[in-house]
């Protein structure tokens, strides 16, 4: 029998089932709507402020296109790469010394004109244009001015890779050399005065005059310059060590009442001196150890010429001409690899050393006096600037140069070049006059005859005056 109870049931059982089927159809669709709406709504959010941000960014780069560099804000300046400043090519010949860093001791004061390993130690663009000159060019070449107060002291020290050669200019000063058989020599040295130290050799200098004292140092190096000082060296020895070495009375206790100052000592002046020093003796050492360190380069033979005077303190081969002690100078100085020649040159007003060229060496210069006008002729181009008091100049070997004094005081160089050799130079009159006529009339075009306007001097043209 047909239970039609149950029929209904299940009728209206499957209605439900049925409706319950498309009510959640319809919920899956609804929700699947509204997750989509989201998304759409988060994608139209995420345009529309990426669009802000690219709008608000373009114009805060068109009115600061060179952002600052502020610490940690190194994304940005990866993004926005900086143009170096393009410098002047003189600055491979010139630096304004004056313009460098000086470095305060106690006792005086330290600047340079060299290379360093770290670009970041240069103050300027153009100083680091000029050391990596000297560094590129191998110039065998690097400067300092010292200045050392009265009573102050250059502290006992060596230079690992370069010979130094110095020039006094203003003052007086006790020097100390002790070289490799630990023979102490003394000497004492006044302005317009030469002194040597090759490399690897302890010395001191000591102002002992009421003014300062001013030196011109140059160094056989176109390196960083490498230099020790006795006290950093006491100080970073040990104790123990200092002790077993110096056997001091009182052993290691007195040792330890060495106190390194807090302030560096390279040129050193404690404020209690007199209490320090009671019985000072700057006694000078015999001739034959004086005159391998020391050479009286304004009391040497003068080469003068109609615009100037040219003095030197080098090796010479032909040495008929020197006297006993300057001898010396130039035999030991030609004994060490890599030393240097000093020379000075003075300029009348108007006068002219013509341009010339140096075989054997590089030249670097230092004005003590006057101004110039330099010109600088080399393979790549032609270049011209004006020189004044405390600049230094450099011109490789083989580079065509010339110094003409526009002051009305005369023109002061003191000049070093890089051979402990005889220099060797050639000026332009020298080179043309011995060139044949004919040869020069086919080089320039111009009939053989013209060259003969070209007139020779029986008095040498070096420094020549109109």
């Amino acid at each position: 029998m047909d239970n039609l109870a149950f029929e209904t049931h299940e009728d209206a059982k499957q209605k439900v089932v049925s409706e319950g089927k498309v009510n959640t159809s319809r919920m899956e669709k609804t929700k699947q709507w509204s997750l989509m709406s989201i998304f759409l709504v988060c994608l139209l959010a995420c345009t529309i402020t990426t669009v802000i941000g690219v709008l608000i960014v373009s114009l805060v780069y068109v009115n600061n296109p060179q952002p600052h560099s502020e610490p940690g804000a190194q994304s940005l300046q990866t993004a926005i790469p900086m143009v170096p400043k393009a410098v002047d090519p003189k600055f491979q010949f010139l630096n304004h010394l004056s313009k460098s860093k000086v470095f305060e001791f106690p006792g005086g004061a330290i600047q340079w004109a060299r290379y360093r390993n770290n670009a970041n130690d240069y103050l300027s663009i153009e100083e680091e244009a000029f050391g990596s000159s000297l560094n590129s060019q191998r110039s065998q070449m690097s400067f300092g001015t010292l200045r050392i107060k009265s009573s102050g002291l250059r502290a006992p020290h060596w230079h690992f890779n370069a010979n130094e050669h110095g020039y006094l200019v203003q003052g007086t000063a006790w020097v100390g050399v002790v070289d490799d058989g630990a023979v102490i020599t003394t000497y004492n040295v006044t302005a317009g005065q030469v002194i040597f130290f090759p490399k690897n050799t302890v010395h001191w200098i000591k102002n002992v005059g009421s003014e300062d004292c001013f030196f011109l140092l140059f160094f056989s190096t176109h390196e960083e310059l490498q230099t020790l000082d006795v006290d950093d060296v006491f100080f970073s020895t040990p104790e123990d060590i200092a002790s077993r070495s110096l056997k001091p009375e009182g052993g290691i206790n007195f040792i330890r009442t060495f106190h390194k100052q807090e302030e560096d000592q390279g040129v050193n002046l404690p404020p209690n001196l007199a209490e320090l020093v009671v019985n000072a003796n700057y006694s000078q050492s015999p001739d034959n150890f004086v005159w391998r360190y020391f050479y009286d380069l304004k009391g040497s033979k003068e080469h003068r010429f109609p615009g100037g005077i040219i003095q030197l303190a080098q090796y010479w081969k032909n040495r008929s001409e020197l006297s006993h002690n300057e001898k010396i100078f130039s035999e030991f100085l030609n004994q060490h690899q890599k030393a240097l020649t000093l020379s000075t040159l003075r300029i009348y007003n108007n006068g002219l050393r013509q341009p010339h060229f140096h075989f054997n060496a590089n030249e670097m210069g230092y004005v003590i006096s006057g101004c110039a006008k330099v010109g600088i002729i080399n393979a790549q181009s032609f270049t011209e600037f004006n020189i004044h008091i405390g600049d230094v100049i450099f011109f490789p070997t083989g580079t065509q140069h010339y110094i003409k004094s526009t002051c009305d005081e005369d023109l002061l160089l003191i000049l070093a070049f890089s051979t402990g050799d005889q220099l060797q130079t050639l000026d332009m009159d020298d080179y043309l006059q011995a060139t044949a006529d004919h040869i020069l009339a086919q080089l320039f075009f111009k009939k053989q005859s013209e060259f003969k306007k070209i007139p020779q001097f029986k008095e040498d043209q070096a420094v020549n005056l109109p």
